[in-house]
């Protein structure tokens, strides 16, 4: 997702909008009611969540 994408879905859950992008995504996490956890797994059990294509490095997303 680009930047410009995430800065508008962070103003309509009510998250700043400003900083590096993995900051914003994980202030959009905890607005959502999610663990703010964007980029810091290697592995994860989230497979409906929006951020994962974006989150996990590129050969992890076969695994699951």
């Amino acid at each position: 997702m680009k930047m410009q994408e995430v800065k508008s879905k962070a103003r309509q859950v009510g998250a700043k909008a400003n900083g590096k992008k993995a900051d914003v995504i994980r202030r959009i996490q905890e607005a959502e009611g999610n663990a703010p956890c964007f980029g810091t797994k290697q592995e994860c059990g989230e497979a409906d969540c929006c951020w994962r294509a974006d989150c996990l490095p590129k050969d992890s997303l076969k695994l699951g």
